[in-house]
């Protein structure tokens, strides 16, 4: 009701008001949030193309044959698609690991690589992983660096001062994330989707995602692809200008958002991660056990029990989030530029936490 009240109240910087009534940590009121596990009135089903994708090709990324997925669309938000989790058992620890172990690594850039010595940040799993494997419940524990890490980039290298990519900041994109991007662009009817750009971001349960809008891709005709891992968030989704009042979503471990068309270039945020549902340490999809016989050419990989571990206890308070995105059409290339190279360098307010920065500036720690 309180929700639906301030929807109805409209006006300048509606999208503002909802972002803070969720952002609120005396547990509001949830029950306009749309959860597509239950779907109410506002969602339908989404038709995908399942002849896009071959069986063989969703297991080597490690997803169910697409003829199985759950995927929904939002009443007036032409181009939006909700995919429920269609990971097969076991897979999304390979992306967990990933976004902790591999992805962070050079040449890839990192919110650290702002703070600290090129040689400090070569190996963040290894400086942490041990720290995170003893760590307890307690609030005072010193962070490792895996836990102040806040965002990774990939490919083109997003420059958080111009809001630009650049052709001489790019980086080889994981053929892993590439291929898995893929076969979810097709199966939403994106043939030929080219992974060339991908944000990393690394949530705990104070972070929040501040109101933007993705639009420094050079074409805006491919969709931008979101995977969640970990524990759940709020999502919102609004419109062409902040004074529309945003959807609240819930976005929970395996799930896919797919921006396309009119909703590639809405306002959105993520005013807060919340627990898991099922009010265990991690989700029950992250508890299941990859199969011992994966397909040829899969571009999973088996996580030993030490690695999956540390993982484990990452995401006990933790959410990982990767947005890929075709930066650039076939044949396209950037403008001209004078001389300047993208940094990756972070916006001045606590990287990509705008909204959440006033409370964090005490913080010491907050990196």
């Amino acid at each position: 009701a309180a929700a639906a009240g301030l929807t109805r109240e409209g006006g300048e910087d509606a999208f503002r008001r909802l972002f803070r009534f969720y952002r609120q940590r005396d547990a509001p009121d949830l029950r306009a949030v749309v959860d597509f596990s239950a779907p109410g009135a506002q969602v339908f089903r989404s038709q995908l193309s399942i002849s896009s994708v071959s069986d063989q090709d969703a297991y080597r990324a490690g997803l169910q044959p697409v003829n199985q997925w759950k995927a929904y669309g939002l009443n007036g938000y032409p181009g939006f698609i909700f995919i429920l989790n269609p990971f097969l058992p076991g897979c999304q620890r390979h992306w967990v690991r990933q976004c902790l172990k591999l992805y962070p690594q050079k040449p890839n850039v990192c919110n650290l690589d702002l703070h600290m010595a090129p040689e400090k940040t070569i190996d963040l799993w290894g400086q942490s992983k041990e720290q995170l494997r003893r760590k307890g419940s307690s609030k005072w524990e010193p962070r490792s660096l895996l836990e102040k890490l806040r965002w990774v980039t990939l490919g083109y290298h997003y420059n958080w001062d111009t809001k630009k990519y650049s052709a001489n900041h790019h980086t080889p994109f994981p053929s892993d994330l590439a291929f898995l991007s893929e076969q979810v662009a097709a199966a939403c009817g994106f043939r030929g989707f080219q992974a060339q750009a991908g944000i990393l971001n690394y949530y705990h349960f104070d972070s929040s995602l501040g109101i933007h809008v993705d639009e420094s891709e050079l074409d805006h005709s491919r969709p931008l692809l979101s995977f969640s891992f970990g524990q759940s968030s709020i999502f919102l989704l609004g419109g062409l200008k902040r004074e529309e009042a945003p959807t609240a979503m819930f976005m929970h471990s395996g799930d896919i958002m797919v921006m396309s068309g009119l909703s590639r270039l809405l306002y959105h945020a993520v005013p807060r991660v919340l627990p898991n549902p099922e009010g265990t340490a991690l989700p029950s999809c992250l508890d299941q056990a990859l199969s011992s016989d994966l397909p040829v050419g899969s571009v999973i990989e088996h996580s030993s029990d030490e690695d999956w571990q540390v993982c484990a206890k990452y995401l006990q308070s933790s959410r990982i989030n990767m947005t890929i995105r075709q930066v650039l059409a076939e044949g396209q290339k950037f403008p001209e530029e004078s001389g300047t190279k993208g940094t990756g360098q972070a916006p001045p307010e606590d990287s990509h936490h705008e909204e959440n920065s006033r409370a964090k500036r005490h913080k010491p720690n907050t990196v």
